[in-house]
């Protein structure tokens, strides 16, 4: 539906010339959505596929581990969306305090954005309300150190900026002037908070993305909170019990269609067209998600039972391999402290598992070697590929 345009542009100076910013108005849209036929066919397939994937957290014998991974791994997507290039073996290498082999800025920045979603879920279990001090926060954490340190971490804007283009003048879009910031963060946080609303919680998230990106309230960092957004919402409006469901691979996979989509919901206030594009997004998300957590878990117990039949050392190897299951990469020394196995002890489990292909050294070193479960971040690697 073509509303005109979803907001105002406004003049600005920067930088010597002459620009247009766009102020979007408050959510929700008027006129009212219109929610019928295939969009609200659309809605009930993305609300089952989020159904069964909130079950997993029941269903998997300990959710914890799939969500490490997998919080990980869309780090990794996330982040690529902005030019980073670290993988997710990289990541976790970057975590062990080994040296990744990549620019330290870009496995900065990936690690810096999975310790601001796990600070942004401590926030909430301490009880702080889903609020623009949260996001903030989680900025903060995010632009703590690497690229983007020195760009105001936690703090909403205060000089202009654009989206495309060398200058604001040349831009392709250029989001609301510094000082109204503020007044449409505001709105959105009114609007998340809003009750009685004539749409669920997937279309809040919806919505909320979109308007978040069109204010772009930070100088960095706009593009990996906003779609932390979607997931949050969804966490915290009590659709998924764990933040499982990340779309940044399917933005990345669709740039073009998803900048697009944007760009009508503010100048024809084409609010169903994205709503179309989002929940597609969703269902594809969730469903490709799911379909990861099962494979790992038939991976661990094929490969569980393969440890359990080689007789002798089993009970070892498979204290082992189940520290794997729980990192898919290890070194000898955190292996034993975690076992509780002598370092002997260790390094014959750790060389029975690779007689049974199921670790991998990945340093390629003599001392201080890592070793990483192939077929689980192999998996991993193979889904993303199949959204």
């Amino acid at each position: 539906m073509a509303r005109g345009m979803s907001g105002e542009y406004v003049l600005s100076r920067v930088g010597g010339e002459e620009v247009r910013a766009f102020v979007p108005f408050p959510l929700p849209p008027e006129p009212p959505l219109i929610l019928s036929g295939a969009l609200n066919k659309k809605l009930e397939k993305a609300h089952l596929a989020l159904g069964r994937l909130d079950s997993i957290t029941s269903l998997l014998p300990e959710p914890g581990i799939f969500l490490y991974t997998y919080v990980r791994h869309e780090a990794v997507m996330s982040s690529q969306i902005e030019g980073t290039q670290s993988s997710l073996e990289q990541l976790m290498l970057f975590e062990m305090d080994v040296a990744p082999g990549v620019p330290l800025d870009d496995v900065t920045e990936v690690s810096n954005y999975v310790a601001a979603m796990d600070h942004g879920m401590q926030l909430l279990k301490n009880g702080l309300p889903f609020c623009n001090r949260l996001l903030r926060e989680m900025h903060a954490t995010m632009l703590s150190s690497g690229r983007g340190s020195t760009k105001s971490p936690g703090e909403f804007r205060r000089s202009q900026n654009w989206i495309g283009g060398i200058r604001p003048g040349k831009a392709h879009f250029v989001p609301p002037p510094p000082d109204r910031v503020e007044a449409c963060m505001a709105e959105l946080e009114r609007f998340l908070h809003a009750e009685n609303l004539p749409f669920g919680t997937l279309v809040k998230a919806a919505l909320a993305h979109a308007q978040f990106e069109t204010i772009h309230p930070f100088l960095d960092g706009n593009g990996r909170i906003g779609r932390l957004l979607i997931s949050f919402i969804l966490h915290h409006d009590g659709v998924l019990a764990e933040p499982l469901l990340y779309p940044s691979l399917y933005f990345k996979q669709n740039r073009n269609e998803y900048f697009g989509h944007l760009d009508r919901v503010r100048n024809r206030g084409d609010w169903e067209g994205w709503l179309d594009f989002f929940l597609e997004g969703i269902e594809r998300t969730a469903r490709n998600a799911l379909e990861t957590a099962h494979r790992l878990e038939r991976l661990f117990q094929r490969d569980r039972g393969n440890v359990q039949r080689t007789g002798g050392q089993a009970s070892s190897t498979l204290r082992v391999f189940n520290q794997l299951c729980q990192r898919p990469l290890l070194n000898i020394s955190g292996a034993s402290k975690k076992t509780g196995l002598s370092t002997p002890t260790v390094t014959k489990a750790v060389n029975a598992l690779i007689k049974l292909g199921i670790a991998r050294e990945l340093t390629g070193k003599k001392r201080n070697r890592v070793f990483g479960y192939h077929d689980y971040i192999k998996i991993l690697n193979q889904c993303a590929a199949e959204l």
